[in-house]
């Protein structure tokens, strides 16, 4: 549903029109009947990680173990010097 109010109306109504539009209204303004702009609800996004059931995201810290070191170094050739340590 939405509420059409002219712009003299929005200006010295705003915190009325803002309670609708937090309430789900949408708010239409006008300027001499022709609509110019819409108001309506912002929606927060869901978040990147978290957001699938059953899935918390990435767990850093058994990502990163001497094992998951170990079989990034056999990916490579041995040639690169990569298991002596610097």
């Amino acid at each position: 549903m939405s509420i059409t109010v002219n712009i003299h109306e929005a200006k010295t109504q705003m915190s009325r029109l803002a309670r609708a539009v937090e309430a789900g209204e949408t708010v239409i303004v006008a300027r001499a009947g022709t609509p110019i702009m819409e108001w309506r609800s912002v929606r927060p996004r869901a978040p990147l990680f978290g957001s699938i059931p059953g899935f918390g995201g990435p767990n850093w810290e058994e990502a990163f173990t001497e094992e998951a070191d170990a079989e990034i170094r056999a990916m490579f050739d041995e040639d690169l010097g990569l298991d002596d340590p610097a």
